[in-house]
């Protein structure tokens, strides 16, 4: 909610300031001027960009309006989650995790964690990297190198839709310029004709290069830089099960891999040891190891088990 405000906090600056110098509003009432400005930034979305950024400049500025996902205390729940993983991991055995890591939704694990399911691409991500150590095809090194990849080719996914509202935003003031140039040619065309006239189109010409403008500095650029904050969280969340990952393969034990992550995460949304300590004593739960005696009997499965 704090871009809405913001954003509302320029208009009212702007038209504040106008009215008390006892402007006034009714001439910036210029739907003419919209059009030109708003239509032709609307067309320039479509030629300049194929469906898929559309769709994700969409989904990126209903994003700029929600709660940032990766706050710093969301952050404690998918560490612990990790955690879980992990220990489950480390009693089972790896092979054990192949029924979460296809299944997700059904997990023991997974799904009490709503919001990450929910992150089709974090859950893919770490679904599909686990994936990896479950059918034995990689060391922890290619791991690392793999996750790599998905993280810069999910990075400069994010970036496409930023790039298109900058070059949105760079054009919004030429476009406000063709409007008023339109209007002095409108302008010309009455010469000759009342004064009062005149004026007004005059000052109608000049709101579209005002709307260009505002809309630049005030809107759009600024929410292009709010999902390009967005963007950086987003890797810096995959970069952080990244660390996390890498560290288990090698060896670390679930305790010390989630550390590692705790760490990788910048000091101003890391949360501290104390708080992932006590979350992880009061509320992990590892799901108990399989039997498979049990299982093809078709007995019921215990309980999951407090850490």
């Amino acid at each position: 909610m704090s871009v809405l405000a913001g954003i509302a906090l320029v208009f009212l600056a702007v038209l504040g300031g106008f009215l008390l110098e006892r402007g006034n509003p009714w001439v910036l009432m210029q739907p003419a001027e919209l059009l030109i400005v708003g239509g032709a930034a609307a067309g320039i979305i479509l030629v300049a960009n194929p469906p898929s950024v559309l769709r994700k400049m969409w989904r990126g500025a209903a994003a700029t309006i929600r709660r940032p996902a990766h706050a710093r205390d969301p952050l404690i729940r998918p560490l612990r989650m990790l955690y879980e993983v992990f220990t489950f991991v480390q009693r089972a055995g790896i092979v054990a995790l192949e029924q979460d890591v296809e299944e997700p939704a059904r997990s023991a694990i997974f799904s009490r964690y709503p919001e990450f399911l929910a992150d089709g691409d974090s859950c893919a991500f770490l679904c599909d990297s686990l994936r990896m150590l479950v059918i034995g095809v990689t060391t922890a090194h290619e791991l690392d190198q793999l996750i790599e990849l998905d993280i810069d080719v999910q990075r400069r996914g994010r970036q496409e839709p930023v790039h298109a509202l900058n070059a949105v935003a760079d054009a919004l003031p030429g476009l406000g310029i063709v409007a008023a140039v339109l209007g002095v040619v409108i302008t010309m065309e009455a010469i000759g004709g009342a004064p009062e006239a005149i004026g007004q189109k005059v000052a109608a010409a000049l709101v579209g290069t005002f709307v260009g403008i505002l809309l630049c500095y005030g809107v759009v650029s600024p929410v292009a830089a709010r999902l390009e904050n967005l963007g950086e969280a987003h890797s810096q969340f995959l970069q952080m099960m990244r660390v996390a990952l890498a560290a288990f393969a090698r060896g670390s034990s679930p305790l010390l891999s989630v550390e590692y992550a705790r760490r990788s995460i910048p000091v101003e949304m890391r949360p501290s040891f104390r708080d992932l300590e006590t979350a992880i004593r009061r509320e992990a739960q590892i799901p108990p190891v399989p039997d498979p005696a049990a299982a093809a009997k078709g007995a019921p499965v215990a309980p999951a088990q407090t850490a």
